[in-house]
Protein backbone atom coordinates (compact mmCIF):
# COMPACT_ATOMS: atom_id res chain seq x y z
CA UNK A 1 0.00 0.00 0.00
CA UNK A 2 1.34 3.41 -0.99
CA UNK A 3 -0.28 6.35 0.75
CA UNK A 4 1.02 9.78 -0.20
CA UNK A 5 4.73 9.09 0.16
CA UNK A 6 6.57 6.98 2.77
CA UNK A 7 8.79 4.56 0.89
CA UNK A 8 8.34 6.54 -2.31
CA UNK A 9 10.32 9.73 -2.73
CA UNK A 10 8.19 12.86 -2.70
CA UNK A 11 8.59 15.28 -5.61
CA UNK A 12 10.47 18.22 -4.05
CA UNK A 13 8.79 20.98 -6.06
CA UNK A 14 5.34 19.57 -5.34
CA UNK A 15 6.07 19.30 -1.63
CA UNK A 16 7.34 22.87 -1.47
CA UNK A 17 4.25 24.12 -3.31
CA UNK A 18 1.99 22.30 -0.84
CA UNK A 19 3.83 23.74 2.13
CA UNK A 20 3.59 27.23 0.70
CA UNK A 21 -0.12 26.83 0.05
CA UNK A 22 -1.45 25.23 3.19
CA UNK A 23 0.77 23.27 5.55
CA UNK A 24 1.71 26.27 7.70
CA UNK A 25 -1.33 28.57 7.84
CA UNK A 26 -0.89 32.17 8.83
CA UNK A 27 -1.67 32.65 12.51
CA UNK A 28 -3.98 35.53 13.47
CA UNK A 29 -3.03 38.23 15.95
CA UNK A 30 -2.09 36.61 19.23
CA UNK A 31 -4.26 37.05 22.30
CA UNK A 32 -2.21 37.09 25.51
CA UNK A 33 -3.07 36.78 29.16
CA UNK A 34 -1.83 39.22 31.82
CA UNK A 35 1.34 37.15 32.28
CA UNK A 36 2.24 37.62 28.63
CA UNK A 37 1.54 34.08 27.47
CA UNK A 38 -0.39 33.47 24.28
CA UNK A 39 -3.88 32.00 24.68
CA UNK A 40 -3.77 28.80 22.62
CA UNK A 41 -7.13 27.27 23.60
CA UNK A 42 -10.01 29.65 24.24
CA UNK A 43 -13.51 28.45 25.15
CA UNK A 44 -16.34 30.90 25.72
CA UNK A 45 -19.91 30.12 26.87
CA UNK A 46 -19.83 26.54 25.60
CA UNK A 47 -23.19 24.77 25.64
CA UNK A 48 -23.91 21.21 24.55
CA UNK A 49 -27.01 19.08 25.12
CA UNK A 50 -28.02 15.56 24.14
CA UNK A 51 -31.75 15.86 23.67
CA UNK A 52 -33.14 17.17 26.95
CA UNK A 53 -29.94 16.46 28.86
CA UNK A 54 -27.71 19.52 29.14
CA UNK A 55 -24.09 18.48 29.59
CA UNK A 56 -22.18 21.75 29.09
CA UNK A 57 -23.83 24.87 30.47
CA UNK A 58 -21.68 27.86 29.62
CA UNK A 59 -18.18 26.48 30.11
CA UNK A 60 -15.36 29.06 29.89
CA UNK A 61 -11.65 28.27 29.78
CA UNK A 62 -8.31 29.66 28.62
CA UNK A 63 -5.22 27.49 28.18
CA UNK A 64 -1.85 29.08 27.42
CA UNK A 65 1.25 28.27 25.43
CA UNK A 66 3.97 26.37 27.21
CA UNK A 67 1.77 24.82 29.86
CA UNK A 68 0.73 21.31 30.78
CA UNK A 69 -2.94 21.70 31.62
CA UNK A 70 -5.10 19.19 33.49
CA UNK A 71 -8.85 18.95 32.90
CA UNK A 72 -10.52 16.71 35.47
CA UNK A 73 -13.95 15.65 36.69
CA UNK A 74 -15.94 12.57 37.58
CA UNK A 75 -17.46 10.26 34.96
CA UNK A 76 -20.23 11.70 32.79
CA UNK A 77 -19.50 15.29 33.80
CA UNK A 78 -18.60 16.54 30.31
CA UNK A 79 -14.83 16.19 29.97
CA UNK A 80 -14.86 14.08 26.82
CA UNK A 81 -17.76 16.10 25.40
CA UNK A 82 -15.68 19.26 25.84
CA UNK A 83 -12.74 17.66 24.03
CA UNK A 84 -15.03 16.39 21.25
CA UNK A 85 -16.27 19.95 20.75
CA UNK A 86 -12.70 21.30 20.75
CA UNK A 87 -11.48 18.87 18.09
CA UNK A 88 -14.60 19.26 15.96
CA UNK A 89 -15.97 15.73 16.25
CA UNK A 90 -19.18 17.01 17.87
CA UNK A 91 -21.21 20.11 17.10
CA UNK A 92 -21.99 22.34 20.03
CA UNK A 93 -25.17 24.34 20.57
CA UNK A 94 -23.72 27.67 21.62
CA UNK A 95 -20.37 29.31 22.28
CA UNK A 96 -17.02 29.96 20.62
CA UNK A 97 -13.87 27.81 20.62
CA UNK A 98 -10.57 28.96 19.12
CA UNK A 99 -7.37 26.94 18.74
CA UNK A 100 -4.18 28.90 18.13
CA UNK A 101 -6.45 31.80 17.15
CA UNK A 102 -8.59 29.83 14.68
CA UNK A 103 -12.33 29.43 15.22
CA UNK A 104 -13.19 25.72 15.12
CA UNK A 105 -16.49 26.42 13.35
CA UNK A 106 -15.42 29.16 10.95
CA UNK A 107 -11.88 27.90 10.24
CA UNK A 108 -12.05 24.15 10.92
CA UNK A 109 -9.13 23.06 8.71
CA UNK A 110 -6.70 25.62 10.12
CA UNK A 111 -7.85 24.75 13.65
CA UNK A 112 -7.26 21.04 13.03
CA UNK A 113 -3.71 21.67 11.82
CA UNK A 114 -2.90 23.07 15.27
CA UNK A 115 -3.44 19.94 17.35
CA UNK A 116 -2.65 16.28 17.72
CA UNK A 117 -5.24 14.17 19.51
CA UNK A 118 -5.23 10.85 21.36
CA UNK A 119 -8.61 9.38 22.34
CA UNK A 120 -9.35 7.48 25.54
CA UNK A 121 -9.67 4.30 23.43
CA UNK A 122 -7.21 3.68 20.56
CA UNK A 123 -8.84 4.64 17.29
CA UNK A 124 -7.11 3.69 14.04
CA UNK A 125 -7.71 1.76 10.81
CA UNK A 126 -6.99 -1.76 12.01
CA UNK A 127 -6.87 -3.34 8.55
CA UNK A 128 -3.74 -1.30 7.87
CA UNK A 129 -0.27 -2.11 9.08
CA UNK A 130 1.15 0.24 11.69
CA UNK A 131 3.51 1.74 9.13
CA UNK A 132 0.75 2.33 6.58
CA UNK A 133 -1.36 4.04 9.23
CA UNK A 134 1.45 6.39 10.25
CA UNK A 135 2.18 7.07 6.58
CA UNK A 136 -1.49 7.85 6.01
CA UNK A 137 -1.58 10.32 8.92
CA UNK A 138 1.62 11.97 7.71
CA UNK A 139 0.19 12.39 4.21
CA UNK A 140 -2.86 14.21 5.62
CA UNK A 141 -0.55 16.81 7.17
CA UNK A 142 1.68 16.90 4.06
CA UNK A 143 4.78 16.00 6.05
CA UNK A 144 7.87 15.54 3.91
CA UNK A 145 9.33 12.07 3.61
CA UNK A 146 12.44 12.99 5.57
CA UNK A 147 10.51 14.51 8.46
CA UNK A 148 8.12 11.57 8.52
CA UNK A 149 10.87 8.97 8.83
CA UNK A 150 12.82 11.01 11.35
CA UNK A 151 9.75 11.72 13.50
CA UNK A 152 8.24 8.24 13.60
CA UNK A 153 11.59 6.60 14.34
CA UNK A 154 12.26 9.01 17.21
CA UNK A 155 8.77 8.63 18.68
CA UNK A 156 8.76 4.84 18.39
CA UNK A 157 12.07 4.83 20.23
CA UNK A 158 10.75 7.02 23.02
CA UNK A 159 7.66 4.84 23.54
CA UNK A 160 9.41 1.49 22.99
CA UNK A 161 7.19 0.64 20.04
CA UNK A 162 9.09 -2.03 18.11
CA UNK A 163 9.52 -0.81 14.53
CA UNK A 164 9.42 -4.41 13.30
CA UNK A 165 5.81 -4.60 14.54
CA UNK A 166 4.84 -1.74 12.22
CA UNK A 167 4.80 -4.17 9.28
CA UNK A 168 2.00 -6.16 10.94
CA UNK A 169 -1.76 -5.42 10.73
CA UNK A 170 -3.00 -3.26 13.60
CA UNK A 171 -5.84 -5.67 14.48
CA UNK A 172 -3.19 -8.01 15.90
CA UNK A 173 -1.75 -5.38 18.25
CA UNK A 174 -2.35 -5.39 21.99
CA UNK A 175 -4.30 -2.49 23.51
CA UNK A 176 -1.05 -0.94 24.72
CA UNK A 177 0.58 -1.19 21.30
CA UNK A 178 -2.44 0.46 19.67
CA UNK A 179 -2.26 3.26 22.23
CA UNK A 180 1.43 3.79 21.53
CA UNK A 181 0.72 3.87 17.79
CA UNK A 182 -1.93 6.56 18.32
CA UNK A 183 0.46 8.55 20.49
CA UNK A 184 3.10 8.43 17.75
CA UNK A 185 0.54 9.43 15.10
CA UNK A 186 -0.63 12.40 17.17
CA UNK A 187 2.85 13.95 17.22
CA UNK A 188 4.04 13.28 13.68
CA UNK A 189 3.26 16.83 12.54
CA UNK A 190 4.72 18.46 15.67
CA UNK A 191 1.45 20.21 16.62
CA UNK A 192 1.22 23.32 18.76
CA UNK A 193 -1.42 21.60 20.94
CA UNK A 194 -1.24 18.00 22.17
CA UNK A 195 -4.65 16.81 23.38
CA UNK A 196 -4.78 13.63 25.45
CA UNK A 197 -7.95 11.99 26.77
CA UNK A 198 -7.01 9.37 29.39
CA UNK A 199 -3.71 8.62 27.57
CA UNK A 200 -2.26 6.18 30.12
CA UNK A 201 -5.03 3.56 29.84
CA UNK A 202 -3.54 0.26 28.70
CA UNK A 203 0.08 1.39 28.94
CA UNK A 204 2.61 -0.45 31.08
CA UNK A 205 4.39 1.41 33.87
CA UNK A 206 7.52 2.05 31.78
CA UNK A 207 5.48 3.59 28.96
CA UNK A 208 3.50 5.71 31.43
CA UNK A 209 6.70 7.11 32.93
CA UNK A 210 8.08 7.90 29.48
CA UNK A 211 4.82 9.54 28.43
CA UNK A 212 4.91 11.75 31.52
CA UNK A 213 8.43 12.87 30.55
CA UNK A 214 7.30 13.54 26.97
CA UNK A 215 4.34 15.67 28.10
CA UNK A 216 6.58 17.74 30.35
CA UNK A 217 9.22 18.17 27.65
CA UNK A 218 6.61 19.17 25.09
CA UNK A 219 5.29 21.95 27.31
CA UNK A 220 8.81 23.05 28.21
CA UNK A 221 9.47 23.60 24.50
CA UNK A 222 6.66 26.15 24.31
CA UNK A 223 3.90 23.81 23.14
CA UNK A 224 0.60 23.23 24.97
CA UNK A 225 -0.45 19.90 26.49
CA UNK A 226 -4.12 19.42 27.44
CA UNK A 227 -4.76 16.20 29.35
CA UNK A 228 -7.72 14.56 31.05
CA UNK A 229 -7.21 11.70 33.48
CA UNK A 230 -8.90 9.92 36.36
CA UNK A 231 -5.46 9.56 37.90
CA UNK A 232 -5.56 12.65 40.14
CA UNK A 233 -2.11 11.95 41.54
CA UNK A 234 -0.63 12.00 38.04
CA UNK A 235 -2.38 15.29 37.21
CA UNK A 236 -1.27 16.83 40.52
CA UNK A 237 2.32 15.79 39.90
CA UNK A 238 2.87 16.88 36.30
CA UNK A 239 0.44 19.70 35.48
CA UNK A 240 1.05 23.44 35.73
CA UNK A 241 -2.63 24.33 36.07
CA UNK A 242 -5.73 22.23 36.53
CA UNK A 243 -9.46 22.82 36.06
CA UNK A 244 -12.23 20.86 37.78
CA UNK A 245 -15.50 20.52 35.88
CA UNK A 246 -18.93 20.12 37.46
CA UNK A 247 -22.51 20.89 36.46
CA UNK A 248 -21.42 21.81 32.95
CA UNK A 249 -18.89 24.48 33.94
CA UNK A 250 -15.38 24.94 35.27
CA UNK A 251 -15.95 25.29 39.01
CA UNK A 252 -12.31 25.42 40.18
CA UNK A 253 -9.08 26.48 38.52
CA UNK A 254 -5.72 26.16 40.26
CA UNK A 255 -2.19 27.24 39.40
CA UNK A 256 -0.16 24.41 40.92
CA UNK A 257 3.14 26.20 40.37
CA UNK A 258 2.10 29.31 42.28
CA UNK A 259 0.46 27.27 45.05
CA UNK A 260 2.36 23.95 45.39
CA UNK A 261 0.23 22.94 48.38
CA UNK A 262 -2.62 22.39 45.95
CA UNK A 263 -0.68 19.48 44.46
CA UNK A 264 -0.89 17.69 47.78
CA UNK A 265 -4.51 18.72 48.36
CA UNK A 266 -5.88 18.08 44.86
CA UNK A 267 -7.41 14.67 45.59
CA UNK A 268 -9.19 16.07 48.66
CA UNK A 269 -10.39 19.13 46.74
CA UNK A 270 -11.65 16.88 43.94
CA UNK A 271 -13.71 14.75 46.35
CA UNK A 272 -15.10 17.78 48.17
CA UNK A 273 -16.20 19.33 44.87
CA UNK A 274 -18.75 16.58 44.29
CA UNK A 275 -19.77 16.06 47.91
CA UNK A 276 -20.79 19.69 48.32
CA UNK A 277 -22.84 19.99 45.13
Amino acid sequence: MKLGFGKKKLNKATAEDQVAEKTVPETPAEEKNPNGKKTVISIRNLHKAYGEKKVLKGLDLDVYEGELFGFIGKNGIGKSTTIDCIIGSKKFDEGVITLDGFDVKQEPIDAKYSFGYVASEPSCYEVMTGYDYLEFIASIYQITEGDFVRNYKYLCGRLSLDEAELSNPIFGYSHGMKQKLCLVASLLHNPKIWMLDEPTVGLDIMAVEELKKMMREYANHGKTVFVTSHNIELVAKICDRVAIVNEGKVVSLFDLNKDPNRRIQLSKIFMETYRSR
